[in-house]
């Protein structure tokens, strides 16, 4: 049974940092691609960043050069540094890991951004 784990959530202020961590169980996931989604409040789930199998990155544009997604295979994680965060950066976050017709969600974890 495949599980994701979020963590690494919190309050900080506005141009804080936060690393936000995803553990996935259940399987080897080197040959998945992975991602980091977000709800604001009242919103739909947007994209946030993704890496394939083999590293490639993509990031929305509202992220580009303040978060870093990343992954470690050899212990089934992946991350995401997030700098100058910004009010607008307040949402739910959730770990995502698919390959072909497997895709899996973790439950997410809360940032909120406020001073």
């Amino acid at each position: 049974q495949v599980q994701l784990v979020e963590s690494g959530g919190g309050l900080v202020q506005p141009g804080g940092s936060l690393r936000l961590s995803c553990a996935a169980s259940g399987g080897i996931f080197s040959i998945y691609s992975m991602g980091w989604y977000r709800q604001p409040p009242g919103k739909q789930r947007e994209l946030v960043a993704i890496i394939s199998s083999d590293g490639r990155t993509n990031y929305a544009d509202s992220v580009y050069g303040r978060f870093t997604i990343s992954r470690d295979n050899a212990k089934n994680m992946v991350y995401l540094q997030m700098n100058s965060l910004k009010p607008e950066d307040t949402a739910v976050y959730y770990c995502r890991i698919w390959f072909r017709s497997n895709d899996y969600w973790g439950q997410g974890t809360q940032v909120t951004v406020s001073s």
